[in-house]
């Protein structure tokens, strides 16, 4: 094998398909990216058997094969290179020789021959999603998803497509993100991706904002499909929970409020409530104001905000925790909160569309 292309190219493709490679595996040729000169092109491919990552660049390629190079050392290789024209050959005994202006490196390859093959996935039904919409309800919902692995089926978002709608919902059993979209599509498909690939796929879709990305699914997985990069991930196995039981239907109290200064006074009360360990805030609403309170041994914190209600005043606590991370990711001037009694659960959503709905559970206060 041997091949020229430049350090710039190079060092980006490193540096997506260095993204599924695991350092704690105990597989040796899974620390490595597999490159493939032919026809013209380099391709190169990381994966840790969930999730793999393939990228194509142009190249001048001299003699076509294929090497296994260890991914944290060639990284560091080329980016410390300069920003010219990179030789890449295998030399004798799998030696890799590396040259780059004045400077040469020869390091110690693996054979292409153990790297696992990429999963096949047919491209026959691709859905198109524009990346700026997809990169925003991954943002949207990702960070509702579970860290407990006892439940592997809450660690991914559930992604339907319907009706030419597409649904994403995270949820972690106190809280629940549920975004809607608009995409081109006949038919119904549902699937959970884990919330660790939708991650990568919004790291690798800031690359090129023009073109969509294509999705293609299988009952076991997922093909991402950005520009010259490939993703291909494992789906998760499982029921999901049937989110719209869950939703509740109507409310009692309805508040209108601005959602900057909402977050604002939440994040501000939050800071005492963070130092008793506890996250508790507690939301006192009457007539056209919501007073905002946190105590710990610290101290208390009081605030109010300007709001509009429609029906019962109300007493309630949350974990500030998780009204900051909802309020944080939703770009609208004003929201909704819908509350029925200080049990049951609070409800955020866009005042001017349906396309965000929040769910999250009340903390009872003594």
């Amino acid at each position: 094998m041997r091949f020229i292309c430049t350090q710039k190219n190079l060092l980006n493709s490193i540096s997506i398909v260095q993204k599924s490679v695991s350092s704690k595996t105990t597989l040796p040729i899974l620390k490595g990216i597999y490159l493939e000169a032919t026809m013209n092109q380099l391709k190169l491919i990381g994966t840790d058997l969930e999730i793999g990552i393939e990228s194509i660049i142009e190249a001048e390629v001299q003699k076509e094969g294929s090497i296994v190079i260890d991914a944290r050392l060639f990284s560091e290789i080329i980016r410390k290179l300069p920003d010219s024209s990179v030789e890449i050959s295998i030399e004798e005994n799998n030696q890799v020789l590396i040259k780059c202006k004045s400077t040469e490196f020869n390091i110690l390859s693996q054979n292409a021959t153990d790297y696992p093959e990429l999963p096949v996935i047919e491209e026959e039904q691709t859905y198109e999603i524009p990346q700026e919409l997809f990169r925003n309800m991954i943002r949207q919902t990702v960070f509702a998803t579970s860290q407990d692995e006892s439940r592997p089926i809450l660690t991914g978002v559930l992604v339907e497509i319907e009706d030419e709608r597409l649904n994403m919902v995270a949820l972690d059993g106190y809280r629940l993100a549920l975004r809607r979209g608009k995409i081109k599509a006949q038919d119904t498909y549902k699937v959970v991706i884990p919330a660790k690939t939708l991650n990568e796929i919004s790291r690798i879709m800031n690359m090129d904002e023009d073109e969509p990305i294509k999705i293609a699914l299988t009952d076991n997985h997922g093909l991402f499909t950005i520009g010259n990069t490939k993703l291909v991930s494992r789906l998760l196995e499982g029921e999901f929970i049937n989110y719209n039981q869950i939703l509740p239907k109507e409310y009692k109290s309805r508040i209108k409020v601005n959602t900057k200064s909402f977050l604002n006074s939440i994040e501000r009360a939050s800071l005492l409530g963070r130092e008793g360990k506890s996250n508790l805030v507690k939301f006192t609403i009457s007539d056209d104001k919501m007073i905002i309170t946190s105590n710990s041994e610290l101290g208390n914190v009081y605030e109010e905000v300007e709001i509009e209600l429609e029906g019962n005043d109300l007493e309630i606590a949350f974990n500030s925790k998780y009204f900051i991370e909802a309020l944080k990711v939703i770009e609208d001037d004003e929201i909704f909160l819908d509350l029925t009694s200080n049990i049951s659960p609070g409800i955020i959503k866009t005042v001017h569309n349906d396309n965000h709905v929040y769910l999250i559970l009340p903390v009872r206060s003594h």
